[in-house]
Order: structure tokens, then sequence, then C-alpha cells
């Protein structure tokens, strides 16, 4: 018998957990419970979603622009990299889950919930595998300081099912299948042959996890008789701060089903003309 009574109550233990560990674990324990079959999607005593997940005490959370800039260089900058990447990593175990549990009683298909589901899933085994790599050079998650606005995204969309699939996974997910095979390339010239292996899991996964963004949120216009390609321009325009950044991965992102139409138009200045690698 599972120790949730619901899906929501699975959730919504996930993102009030504040240890990054154990965050990652109860995420792998809240999917196993929701694949028996036996969870049902709400419960009459589950509590709404946290406006914002817990987090550990470390590390320490500063604005974009104060983050110190990243390297490979040397052991130090490829710790720096992938201590960012985890830290990214166990922000998306919590989008996952509040996808999943924020819209509970929404009456979407059960596969939609399977989906989301799945992706905390991964999401956690990538953050475990970050933190392994991060202990074979003696340091740990919370050893540098992180940007705190991930969850922006999230507090920006939390009454808006079809802006947070555009902005969360078809945006900034998206921009991930953008720069992680050059990060790839680089720990692999760097000799850290273990981590690139780590990140080219990650990239495989992540391919699919946009999928389910792009998938879902086609479902959801076609339901509710909106063009995408017009929506998800007007949503991220509204949500999204900024152009999206050139250069695209446009293989990956066709693997992920999201349509060139979709994300070129919004990497240009409508006023001036230029891309946002030209500026």
């Amino acid at each position: 018998m599972s120790e949730f009574q619901s899906l929501a109550a699975a959730a919504r233990a996930v993102l009030t957990c504040g240890t990054a560990d154990d965050k990652a674990r109860l995420g792998h324990v809240a999917a196993a419970a929701w694949r028996t079959g036996t969870l049902p999607l709400t419960a009459p005593d589950d509590l709404p979603m946290p406006d914002r997940p817990a987090r550990p005490e470390r590390p320490e959370l500063l604005t974009h622009r104060a983050m110190p800039k990243r390297t490979y260089k040397g052991p130090r900058g490829r710790f720096a990299t992938l201590h960012a990447l985890a830290h990214i990593e166990l922000n998306a175990i919590d989008l996952a889950f509040d996808m999943a549990g924020r819209w509970a009683g929404a009456g979407l298909p059960r596969a939609f919930y399977d989906d989301w589901i799945k992706v905390g899933d991964e999401e956690a085994k990538h953050f475990l595998a970050l933190q392994t790599r991060l202990g074979a050079t003696e340091g740990t998650y919370g050893d540098l300081p992180a940007h705190n606005g991930l969850w922006e995204a999230a507090e920006e969309t939390r009454h808006d099912l079809l802006a947070r699939l555009a902005v969360v996974p078809m945006v900034l997910e998206a921009r991930g299948l953008d720069v992680t095979p050059g990060m790839i390339e680089k720990l692999r010239a760097a000799g850290d042959h273990e981590s690139a292996a780590v990140l080219e899991m990650i990239y495989t996964d992540e391919q699919q996890h946009v999928a389910a963004g792009t998938r879902w949120f086609t479902y959801l216009c076609a339901q509710e008789g909106h063009a995408p390609e017009a929506t998800f321009h007007k949503l991220v325009r509204k949500h999204f701060r900024g152009l999206l950044k050139q250069p695209f991965n446009e293989a990956a992102r066709q693997v992920a089903g999201i349509p060139k139409e979709f994300y070129v138009p919004l990497s240009i200045d409508e006023e001036i003309g230029f891309s946002s690698d030209a500026q």
C-alpha cells in the first residue's frame, strides 16, 4: 500500500522536502507509487501545492547578475559547471511534480500524469547522477552559490497550464538541448568522460521531456480551439523575459516535435530586426 493518499499528496511531499538528496529519492518513491496504478489523482484532504518548493540551507541563492561566471578550465571549473547543472535538475524535479500535482484535479487524461511523473522520476535520476560526479571530486551540491530565479517561471505560470507548458518544457528545457552537446564535448576534451556520459544520458532524456511538453501543449490547444503557433508566441512573449537565444539545436528540437516556426520568430526583435545572437 502506498504511503501517499493521492498523486497530489505525493507531488506535494516532493515539493515540500527541503533536503536535496532526499527530494530526489522521494521523487523516485512517488513515481513508483504512481506506477502501481492504485493512487487516485486527488483525495478530499489534499493540501494545495506550495507556491515555492522547500530548499536546502545550501547553496546560497544569488541573483542572475551576482552569479560568478563559469569556466571549463581545470577541475574547479568543471565542478562549477556540474554544480550548476545539479541545481537546474533539482529545480526540474519540483517543476515536474508541480506540473502533475497542481493540475491533478483538471480532468486531463491519465497519460498527462504518466508523462510528468516519468519526467520527475528522470530528473531525480539526473540530480543524483550529477551529485555522484560532484562527490567524485570530493564536493557536493551546495558547495557553490546558485541562481535563485529558476522557479520564477513556475510562479509566473501557476494559474495557466498552457503557459506553463510553453515556458518551462518548450522554452527553458529546450534551451538545454541547444547547449548540452557543447558541454559534453568540453568535458570530453578535459578528459572527464564519466561526467560527459552523465550529460549524454540527460541530453537523451531531455529530448523526450521537451516532447512531452510539446505534445500536451498541442493537445490543449486543440481542446480549447487555439492555433498552437500563435498561442505559443503570445504566451512566451507574455511570460518569458527577453528573446530566445540562438544558435538552436534544430535536430534535437525536431526530435522533440517543436517546429522552427515556433521558436525562430521569438529570437528576433520585431522592432529592430536583430536576432538574439547578433546583439
